[in-house]
């Protein structure tokens, strides 16, 4: 009886399997339209999509279909239509040039969109001026992987975000470029997600974007020449790991901006030539840690709002500013980082300085305050001053202060 079950299922698999077909859509095939080939496909087919420009509206993908372009085939939004809309699970989209999405439309029309669905894979595509890019809309367990975007919009209302996820689970955002959008990637309120190895550069507004988004992680990314780097707000249980973030430059910008965000974890990050590489405001229980701080205008910027942050084995290497603040009350904790511009000494050769350092210059204090000071900056006067504060503090906080600080740069 068993071997007559166990051969009843090995018959049903392969019929299974025979019945899952391969149709192929193209100039010289049987098949010359995409929506006529998902029209004849059942699920679990394959269609297969050769080279060539395809202009069918919107393509809506509704059974478990595997979506296969070879050599790039152009699917053209001609700036009225979404372009490829998918309302079906574990759909996967592979190999396609999506171009010209409609723009700031009351939809949100976008290059890809995945309505409310689950498994849907979409990777090797090149998506290029679409208002979004790539959209999930409360998915579960839907990866995003080695695509490229490109828009070239100028001002934040012209464009959507690159890889934009709304209310979603169990995300994999792995390996894409983003540039030229609002947003390189933007979550909300999306939760146990991953993004790793993504490159966003030269976005108008943040290269990554969080907002109310819980126990996601960041690693291994870079965010160059954005509006600012990321900005992560009104969150918690953040790990941010081995990340990038340099030349974002601006008045208001930073390689990381920090709002509202309690219980997270930076780690092994670079922040290299930004106006200020970390800005916190309204943190709480941030770990700060092994992170490099290079060439930024302030390595740090801690607002008084901040409380109960450890910032410990950081390399602080020519910064203007190695930390500024706002406030006189500091409730964040400093000790063992390495920086530059500490003159101590170690007689118990230890390798920690045997004299605790104040990083919040007298300049930085009056710069805060008055940001017309700048002028000032490097002059004889100036540098009279801060020698003076050093040895005689009246107006920066006493418990500022890295109370051991290291001797040599950790080698991060």
């Amino acid at each position: 009886m068993k071997k007559i079950i166990v051969y009843g299922l090995m018959f049903f698999a392969t019929m299974s399997l025979s019945a899952q077909k391969k149709i192929e859509v193209g100039k010289d095939k049987p098949v010359k339209s995409i929506k006529e080939a998902i029209q004849l496909a059942r699920s679990g087919d394959t269609i297969l999509v050769h080279k060539g420009i395809y202009r069918e509206g919107t393509i809506v993908i509704a059974k478990k279909l595997v979506f296969l372009g070879k050599e790039y085939p152009v699917l053209d939004g001609q700036r009225k239509y979404e372009v490829v809309s998918v309302k079906s699970d574990s759909v996967v989209v592979d190999g396609f040039r999506v171009i010209n999405s409609g723009h700031a439309a009351l939809q949100d029309p976008c290059g890809i969109k995945v309505y409310n669905k689950d498994h849907v894979r979409i990777q090797h595509n090149i998506l290029e001026n679409n208002f979004f890019g790539i959209y999930i809309q409360n998915g579960k367990n839907c990866i995003i992987t080695h695509n490229k975007i490109k828009a070239s919009a100028t001002e934040e209302q012209q464009i959507g975000n690159g890889i934009h996820c709304w209310k979603s689970e169990d995300l994999q955002i792995i390996a894409n470029e983003v540039t030229g959008h609002r947003d390189g990637i933007y979550f909300e309120f999306v939760y146990n997600s991953i993004i790793w190895r993504n490159i966003a550069a030269r976005n108008i507004r943040y290269g990554l974007h969080f907002m109310f988004s819980d126990n996601d992680s960041y690693i291994t990314n870079v965010f160059r020449d954005n509006g600012a780097g990321v900005a992560v707000m009104f969150t918690r249980n953040v790990r941010m790991i081995n990340n990038v973030f340099d030349e974002n430059w601006g008045e208001a910008a930073y390689g990381l901006l920090l709002k509202e965000i309690s219980d997270s974890y930076i780690y092994g990050n670079h922040f290299v030539k930004n106006t200020s590489g970390i800005y916190m405001e309204g943190t709480t229980r941030i770990k700060v840690e092994k992170n490099v701080f290079k060439a930024n205008g302030w390595g740090m910027k801690i607002q008084a709002s901040c409380m109960d942050n450890e910032i410990q084995h950081n390399n602080f290497l020519g910064n203007t500013f190695d930390i500024g603040t706002n406030g006189s009350l500091v409730l964040n904790k400093f000790n063992g980082n390495y920086w530059d511009k500490y003159q101590g000494y170690d007689l118990d050769k230890d390798s920690f300085g045997d004299v605790p350092y104040h990083p919040l210059s007298l300049f930085a204090v009056l710069t805060e305050s008055n940001p017309a000071t700048m002028l000032l900056f490097r002059s004889f006067i100036i540098t009279l001053l801060d020698k003076s504060e050093k040895v005689l503090p009246s107006i920066t906080p006493d418990n500022f202060v890295d109370n051991k600080p290291l001797m040599r740069a950790l080698p991060i």
